[in-house]
């Protein structure tokens, strides 16, 4: 299969699972994969982001290897909303090491204080930074007054979550 083009038939679930499966079985096809979703233009990035999320859940260990990249492509200006969404659900998911954290949690700060940032990317670099925070609580109240601004102008998934956090943060 040729991923670039399959991507560029359709994005939806059933062209996502096509590919996803097809790297399952061709884990070497990885590569051009994240090839994809690192270099390539908006429409290839965004439908490749959906396709590294689901690896993410299935076989982590395919993606692992590329944590570095992913953390630096997340320092992209203007980056699409599907890479960041997808790349921090998989970071929330996974173990990282700690040479990663602290870079890693700055990132899931700042997205979380910024003003324009989904819904989703805020959620889920809420769970990345509360997982640093487990390893490094010298930093929970840092985390704990961020996720405080959210709560009074957050969506009910924000508000949601970010209860959940702070409740756990307290326990630390």
């Amino acid at each position: 299969m040729d991923i670039r083009k399959q991507l560029l038939k359709e994005h939806s679930k059933k062209n996502t699972a096509l590919i996803v499966s097809f790297i399952e079985s061709n884990p070497d096809q990885i590569v051009e994969l994240m090839d994809i979703f690192i270099n390539e233009r908006y429409r290839l990035v965004q439908r490749s982001a959906w396709v590294v999320g689901d690896l993410g859940r299935s076989r982590p260990e395919l993606i692992q290897p590329y944590i570095p990249l992913l953390i630096e492509n997340l320092k992209k200006e203007g980056l699409h909303d599907a890479p960041k969404r997808n790349t921090m659900r998989f970071l929330q998911e996974t173990k990282i090491d700690e040479v990663h954290w602290g870079e890693l949690y700055d990132i899931a700060m700042q997205f979380l204080e910024s003003k324009d940032e989904a819904v989703a990317v805020k959620a889920f670099s809420m769970t990345v930074a509360y997982n640093i925070v487990k390893n490094v609580p010298e930093l929970k109240n840092e985390l704990a007054l961020v996720v405080e601004d959210l709560l009074p102008y957050g969506t009910p998934g924000i508000k949601s979550k970010g209860q959940k956090i702070l409740s756990a943060l307290h326990k630390l």
